[in-house]
Order: structure tokens, then C-alpha cells, then sequence
């Protein structure tokens, strides 16, 4: 009786043990192994594409980087960004079937669009406001903001999209400011009309200009792109 009893409590330790080993081994495995490949679609201007950052990346390939090394993700991002682009060519960019195939099999979209909208609408630049003329380009961006939207959504369901507001290439400018402020609230009504779209603030970045963070009059350098990627990965939870 002792003998079994005691084969019995030995067999019970091996299988503890082995257990133990086998849940350790999984763990292990766990910790080594990259989540499943991840693929984010950026669209937007050249502050999408990446003008101004002497190292070639822009927020968008430093957000990649970041969630590599951050988050142990492999992701694949597909840099959609078109120098001097506004909304009414991304809408028919966002039509075009590599793009909607991109969107098809996105599990993150960025959206960087609405300066050049505001600059052309102004005559070229922001020297003189004429109120009139960017009330018409706003109506006309708001449109188009809408049907990109929806094409995304209809692509794309469920993808997450972070969309990123405006900023004030001109800080000193109270009026410049204005308008900044008032496109960024029409964005984040429209904004709001969807379902797991997130707008991203980057106005509260650039309060002072300086040639720290800005390439030229209009575009980050490689520290101004450091800024905006951080306060992406500091608002949206990857």
C-alpha cells in the first residue's frame, strides 16, 4: 500500500514538473516572438510624406521604428503621402485600387491632410487673410474629408484611423492662429461622426517657431517629426 502510494505521489511530481517546464517553455516563447505583422496606411501632404527630416523618415517611418522596438510589432506601413497634396486629390488617390486594397488589409490608417487646402484657398500663402476665400476652401475640404472618410469606412470597417489636426506653421501670428483653431474644430466635428477615428492634436507643439524643430517656413525637421510621433504613440494605446 505504502509502495503505490508512494508511486503515486512520484508520478504526480513528474507531472507537476513537466507542467511547469511546458508553461515556462510557452511563456518564453511568448516573450521572443513578435505579435502577427501589423500594416498601417498613412495618407496625406508632404508632412505624411516626410518633407524637411534630413533622415529620410518622417512620423510616419518613426512611428514604425517606435512600434518595433517599443511594442515587439512587425509592422509594414505603406507611406501613401503626396507632396503638396490636398484633399480633393486625395479623395481621388483614395479611390485608386492599390490604395483601396492597402485600406482592404489595414489595421492602422494615419491621415495628415487640410494645410495646403488652407494655404491654396488663401491665394498661395498666409501673408493676408481673406476670410472670404478660406471659408470657400473650408467648405470644399470639409466635403472632401467626408467622402475620404467614407471611403476608408467602406474599405475598412473596423480599421482604426488617427487623424491628425492642424498646427500653426506661424505661432506669432494671432490671426493665422484663428483660422488653425477653427479648421481644427471643424475637423474634429467631422471627425466625431465616425466611429474609431481619433483626432490627434499637433497645433500644441509647435507654440514658439524655431529652427529646432522646423526645416523652413512650412515643415518640420527630424526633432519637429520626433514631436508629432511621440504624441501619437502618447494618445493612441497600440
Amino acid at each position: 500500500m505504502k509502495k503505490t502510494i508512494i508511486i503515486a505521489t512520484a508520478l504526480a511530481v513528474v507531472i507537476l514538473i513537466a507542467v511547469g517546464v511546458l508553461n515556462l517553455t510557452q511563456q518564453n516563447k511568448a516573450l521572443s516572438v513578435p505579435n502577427e505583422s501589423e500594416k498601417m496606411v498613412s495618407l496625406g501632404d508632404s508632412l505624411t510624406h516626410g518633407v524637411g527630416d534630413e533622415s529620410g523618415e518622417g512620423f510616419v517611418e518613426n512611428l514604425e521604428k517606435q512600434l518595433k522596438e517599443e511594442k515587439n510589432a512587425i509592422i509594414t506601413v505603406e507611406n501613401h503621402g503626396i507632396p503638396d497634396q490636398q484633399t480633393d486629390g486625395l479623395l481621388q488617390q483614395v479611390k485608386k485600387s492599390k490604395v483601396r486594397s492597402d485600406l482592404q488589409d489595414a489595421d492602422y490608417v494615419t491621415l495628415f491632410i487640410g494645410t495646403n487646402d488652407l494655404i491654396e484657398s488663401n491665394g498661395g500663402d498666409l501673408k493676408e487673410i481673406n476670410e472670404e476665400k478660406i471659408a470657400k476652401g473650408q467648405a470644399d475640404y470639409e466635403r472632401n474629408l467626408r467622402e475620404i472618410l467614407d471611403i476608408i469606412r467602406n474599405e475598412n470597417k473596423d480599421v482604426p484611423i488617427l487623424f491628425l489636426g492642424l498646427y500653426n506653421p506661424y505661432p506669432d501670428s494671432q490671426r493665422i492662429e484663428e483660422e488653425i483653431v477653427e479648421w481644427n474644430e471643424k475637423s474634429q466635428t467631422i471627425v466625431d461622426d465616425y466611429e474609431k477615428v481619433k483626432f490627434i492634436s499637433t497645433n500644441d507643439l509647435f507654440k514658439k517657431k524655431s529652427t529646432d524643430y522646423f526645416s523652413d517656413s512650412l515643415h518640420p525637421n527630424e526633432k519637429g517629426y520626433d514631436l508629432i510621433t511621440k504624441k501619437i504613440l502618447d494618445e493612441y494605446d497600440f
